[in-house]
């Protein structure tokens, strides 16, 4: 089974997991408030590794959380995924954020909306059904009293991530369900980055940049 380390920065959460195949080997992470990606990282990379023993020769393929997100926290995560894969000459695997986050939760009913505070009363948000099929495309929207509302006919709306609460506040009641504690992280990467390892599907290691969804505007948004 391929060797494989995921990182995920996108939120204040810097995550690192290192899985063989799907399976979960080693994992670090720092849930605090603040973004401690340029501290911790490289290492946490080190840690995962050390824990199991391995070399980073010993990688096969590093995954790294695409985006969207913080301009900062990407920018460090997908620089260190692609330095270390420049280094070894491995694959990198680009993974949506957005999906990482919906995989956080697991639902008998209803859609999960994964959503990201942006600034205001905007997030960036994509829909997946229960079983993570998605079902619109990420945006970076402004919450309105009317937001997801066609969902509602499928069950609760599942509302998770760091721009839950805020929604929770303009969508409330039992059809809308908020779980704002819930952040991306690296432990649900394990089985994405398998299926597109052993499919092939990489990233042009030379051109692979963050999606960012938004331009950066200076001072003006998250990270």
């Amino acid at each position: 089974m391929a060797i494989l380390l995921c990182l995920e920065t996108a939120s204040t959460n810097c995550s690192v997991a290192l899985f063989e195949g799907d399976r979960l080997l080693a994992m670090r992470e720092d849930r605090t408030d603040a973004y401690t990606h340029g501290e911790e990282l490289h290492g946490f990379i080190a840690e995962v590794l050390r824990d199991q023993g391995l070399e980073p020769a010993a990688l096969d393929a590093v995954a790294v959380g695409k985006g969207p997100g913080s301009f900062t926290g990407l920018r460090i995560g997908v620089s260190a995924a692609k330095g270390l894969c420049f280094a070894l000459e491995i694959p990198l695997i680009g993974l949506p954020t957005l999906e990482i986050l919906a995989r956080t939760l697991r639902v008998e009913q209803g859609v999960l909306v994964p959503m990201l505070d942006a600034r205001r009363m905007e997030v960036y948000a994509a829909v997946y059904s229960k079983d993570i099929s998605p079902l619109r495309e990420t945006r970076a929207e402004i919450l309105t009293a009317d937001s997801f509302a066609e969902y509602l006919p499928d069950g609760p709306v599942h509302l998770l991530g760091s721009g839950a609460a805020k929604a929770g506040e303009l969508l409330p009641g039992p059809s809308f369900q908020c779980y704002p504690e819930h952040m991306p992280t690296a432990k649900t990467m394990g089985p994405m980055a398998h299926e597109r390892y052993s499919k092939g599907l990489f990233e042009d290691v030379a051109y692979f940049e963050p999606y960012y969804l938004k331009d950066f505007i200076p001072g003006g948004g998250k990270g």
